[in-house]
């Protein structure tokens, strides 16, 4: 079946002017598109994971606060990327209306990034949380910028509903390999150098990562072919209202934000697990090694479960187990380390999954919606998207820091403290029983949607004719 036209870039590999059809794109650009998911990866897990504990325990700033400044970045970027995915929409270039972006934005976004961590001593916390929040907000817009053209791109590079699922294989396992990777290495660097200047060497080594990611998404995808779909007429108003009006793309989005704000607060909840409740803050590298790295072996798994049962049940499936493994770690005060090291895996079994196919489906959706109309709003679907995914991962550590002022979480400045019995089961029960419950309750959505291969092909089938 034949598709829109599109232009191909010069290079390796490159495309001659023809149609987007179901041809296999190149390895090198599915390992081009997938290797910005190691920007993605490291500034969506390194302030989730160590954000929170910089402000608690070396700005001494209290819990509830220090989840306000978390928060209010990633607030606006939900108000933003909707205005970046119409921009990158009616973006002329040669490289076509994402690329440039990938690089113009993504460049601005490592710099920001180390500076995040880099607060002098301004001799006020108030002061030095203002540093972090200013930061973190030109951080986040310039992420917006990035993720939300990025994200847009397998909707016009492919119109194969199973090359999509090829596609975010390979950004889900660099992305798991990634998020092993900075969360992981982030508490080492930080823990070998110690004190703020531990933190501000961990921000420059993640945001040098940040650039290999961004740099690397921009070179291997220029033999990309780009979708040649005139832009969304109207106001963004009125697209977004369109957008409302798709109902398998809403009730995809619910359960994808309900199930980042879970993902959120576990990400919080790592560091002050494994050294409140674990008793080790080297458990903070295992635990991370234990939920990433059954992802990086059992993505392709999960994307072969999607071939043969279809990608709604095959989310179900991968939600089940994220959530299983959420309602063991409940264990964490009484059990052996080692049982809560396996909870852990078990997540990130089911995380490989919840990345793999909700990541396949949004394109879906953009795309009949292209096929249907004639017009792209694959930008405006991803910033509507990436808004939700935003705010979803932003809320996870203020409700978890919600937790912990609740359950009396004591904070300090670079200090040993023996926190409460009561923060202690806040901590644990903010990692277990409240991830598993947003997961299972995300499925009651995930059972409206209904968009699957057949109905691809006959929005597409309807075009061409």
């Amino acid at each position: 079946m034949a598709g829109p036209v599109v232009r191909g870039l010069s290079g390796a590999g490159a495309f001659v002017t023809t149609t987007l059809g179901r041809a296999r794109l190149p390895r090198g650009v599915r390992i081009g598109y997938g290797s910005g998911s190691v920007a993605t990866g490291a500034f969506g897990t390194v302030p989730g994971l160590m954000l929170l504990p910089y402000l608690t325990d070396e700005l001494g700033i209290a819990a509830l606060w220090a989840g306000v400044i978390v928060f209010v970045p990633k607030a606006w970027d939900v108000v933003l990327n909707p205005v970046a995915g119409r921009v990158s929409d009616r973006t002329v270039d040669a490289a076509g209306p994402r690329r440039p972006w990938l690089l113009r934005a993504g460049l601005m976004l490592a710099g920001a990034f180390a500076l995040i961590f880099a607060a002098p001593d301004l001799g006020s916390p108030a002061l030095e949380a203002g540093w972090v929040l200013l930061f973190f907000v030109l951080a986040a817009s310039a992420y917006a910028f990035f993720q939300v053209p990025y994200v847009a791109m397998p909707a016009e590079i492919t119109s194969s509903y199973d090359e999509r699922t090829r596609l975010m294989t390979w950004r889900v396992a660099i992305l798991a390999l990634t998020i092993m990777l900075a969360g992981a290495t982030a508490p080492v660097i930080r823990d070998a150098v110690g004190g703020r200047d531990g933190y501000r060497v961990m921000g420059v080594v993640m945001a040098a990562l940040i650039v290999v990611g961004v740099v690397s998404a921009w070179w291997g995808t220029r033999s990309a072919p780009v979708g040649a779909v005139a832009a969304g007429a109207g106001s963004l108003r009125e697209q977004l209202r369109v957008v409302a009006r798709a109902r398998d793309f809403r009730v995809l989005l619910t359960t994808f934000v309900l199930q980042a704000l879970a993902t959120g607060c576990m990400l919080a909840g790592v560091d002050y697990l494994a050294g409140d409740v674990l008793g080790s803050s080297g458990a903070s590298t295992v635990l991370f090694v234990c939920f990433v790295g059954p992802a990086l072996l059992l993505t392709p798994v999960w994307a072969s479960v999607g071939t043969r049962i279809g990608k709604r049940r095959g989310y179900v499936l991968a939600s089940l187990v994220l959530a299983a493994g959420a309602v063991l770690a409940v264990t964490a005060r009484v059990a052996p380390p080692a049982v809560v090291f396996a909870a852990t895996a078990l997540v990130g079994v089911g995380y490989a999954g919840c990345q793999v196919f909700p990541m396949a489906m949004l394109p879906d959706a953009a795309a009949v919606d292209s096929a249907r109309t004639g017009e792209n709003r694959a930008g405006v679907y991803t910033g509507v998207w990436t808004a939700g995914e935003t705010l979803g991962l932003a809320l996870g550590p203020a409700v978890f820091a919600v937790v912990l002022a609740l359950g009396g979480y004591l904070s300090s400045e670079g200090r040993e403290i023996t926190q409460p019995d009561s923060a202690l089961t806040a901590i644990t029960l903010g990692f277990s029983v409240l991830p598993a419950a947003l997961t299972l309750l995300s499925l009651w959505w995930l059972r409206q949607y209904t968009l699957d291969a057949a109905e691809v092909a006959a929005a597409e089938g309807a075009l061409d004719a």
